[in-house]
C-alpha cells in the first residue's frame, strides 16, 4: 500500500482506477483524480 500524498489515505497502487503522477522520476499514487491534480498544481 501506498499513501495518497495531499490527504494521506492509503492507495492500493495495483488497484483498478488508481491516480497515478510521476514527477522528477519519483511515482506518486492518488486516491483520487482530485488528489493528483491538486498534487500537480502545487509542483508547477
Amino acid at each position: 500500500m501506498e499513501t495518497d500524498p495531499v490527504c494521506g489515505m492509503e492507495v492500493d497502487e495495483n488497484g483498478k482506477g488508481t491516480a497515478v503522477a510521476v514527477v522528477s522520476g519519483k511515482k506518486s499514487y492518488f486516491c483520487s483524480n482530485e488528489c493528483r491534480n491538486t498534487f500537480l498544481e502545487k509542483q508547477a
